[in-house]
C-alpha cells in the first residue's frame, strides 16, 4: 500500500518537515514459533510488519489489515506487547516522521506468506535462532514478544 492519502495531504502542506504519526507493528508467530518478517522495498532492511494507522481506525484492526495487505497472511491479535517511539526516520524521498508505535503479538490463522504489495521485496518466516539482520528494536520484539504476558512495556 502506498503512502496513505491523509499523509499525502499533510505532506502537500508541510513538505518534508517532521510529522508525528500513529503506527502499529505486528510480531506474528506461526504454530512452529517462527516469526514473519518482510524486507522493505525502499531500503532493503528486514523488519517486523509495520504500518500507519488511518484516522479513526482501531490500532489492532489496523495491524490485521497491514499484515494482510503486505504479506497475504491472516492474523489474530493476541495482545499489546508495548508502546514505542520510533524515529525520527528520514525516508528516501526526504520525508521525516516519528512514529508512536503500538506493538502487537499476533497469531497466524491462514494464508501463504508472500509479497502482497509494493512495500516489500521479500516476505518469509524465520526461526528465532536464524533471524536476518534486524534493527535492535525489531530483533528485541521478535525474540521477546513470544513470551510476553500481556502487560505492555513502555519507557518510564
Amino acid at each position: 500500500m502506498p503512502t496513505p492519502d491523509f499523509v499525502l495531504a499533510l505532506r502537500s502542506k508541510i513538505g518534508n518537515d517532521p510529522l508525528w504519526l500513529p503506527g502499529a507493528a505486528a510480531v506474528v508467530y506461526d504454530d512452529d514459533g517462527r516469526v514473519l518478517l518482510g524486507r522493505r522495498a525502499d531500503n532493503g532492511q528486514w523488519t517486523i510488519i509495520t504500518g500507519i494507522i488511518d484516522p479513526g481506525e482501531q490500532p489492532a484492526q489496523a495491524i490485521v489489515r497491514e499484515v494482510m495487505e503486505e504479506t497475504g497472511v491472516v492474523v489474530e491479535v493476541e495482545h499489546l506487547v508495548g508502546v514505542d517511539v520510533v524515529g525520527p526516520v528520514t525516508f528516501p524521498n526526504g520525508d521525516v516522521s516519528t512514529f508512536l508505535s503500538l506493538v502487537f503479538r499476533c497469531r497466524y490463522l491462514s494464508g501463504e506468506a508472500r509479497v502482497n504489495d509494493d512495500e516489500s521485496s521479500e516476505v518469509r518466516w524465520f526461526d528465532l535462532q536464524d533471524l536476518p539482520p534486524l534493527n535492535d528494536l525489531h530483533r528485541h520484539h521478535a525474540r521477546t514478544a513470544r513470551h510476553s504476558d500481556g502487560v505492555p512495556y513502555f519507557v518510564r
